[in-house]
């Protein structure tokens, strides 16, 4: 596992989930105000280094995509004080069942780091656009590697969500013009490379 500042102030690492055995990918932004984790999984080797981020920078909020994506979310809550979890409204219940007491948002609220809520299609999945770095991160609804990526598989949508209505929730996300995206299921990547 490592760590890459992607840009100042913005780092992206991925790591084996340990249930789904895949590699994912969680990101770390610290702004004037906050220290924010994007679906962060936190591997044994890397607690150190979040314990100095913490010491420097204070308790991190947690912004979760899509409730999936909890995975070291309670670790961290348990283990620095002032924690916060933020989960969309829409799946704010089966987000809480996983990591215990959570704060809600809803599109369009302005979130710790003053990184926008993006309701998307899949799951109640929220993206989070960060002004300041021109990025949008991406839950489930996109997949990528480092030279393309695509709409997650259609296995992956429920019964009563389509590709189509995905693939618009996507398009109207990149609205934002985004110079970079910041797939959990893939890495940080340049727009260009999406295929939709």
């Amino acid at each position: 596992m490592t760590i890459e500042e992607i840009a100042p102030r913005l780092w992206w690492w991925s790591a084996p989930h340990p249930e789904w055995k895949q590699v994912v990918s969680s990101y770390a932004m610290v702004a004037d105000d906050a220290f924010v984790l994007f679906d962060p999984l936190v591997p044994e080797d890397l607690w150190e280094a979040l314990d100095g981020d913490v010491r420097h920078h204070g308790p991190p909020a947690i912004l979760i995509t899509v409730h999936f994506h909890i995975r070291s979310s309670r670790a961290i809550v348990e283990r620095y004080d002032g924690s916060t979890v933020w989960g969309h409204e829409p799946a704010l219940t089966k987000v809480r069942r996983r990591v215990g007491e959570t704060k809600s948002f809803e599109e369009g609220d302005e979130l710790p780091g003053a990184v926008e809520a993006v309701a998307m299609h899949h799951m109640d999945e929220a993206a989070f656009w960060l002004p300041s770095h021109e990025a949008l991160v991406l839950g489930d609804s996109v997949v990528g590697t480092d030279e393309r990526a695509e709409l997650s598989p259609p296995s992956w949508l429920r019964k009563r969500e389509t590709v189509d209505e995905q693939r618009a929730s996507v398009q109207r996300a990149l609205e934002r013009g985004p110079k970079r995206l910041l797939l959990t299921h893939g890495g940080p990547i340049d727009p260009a490379a999406l295929e939709l």
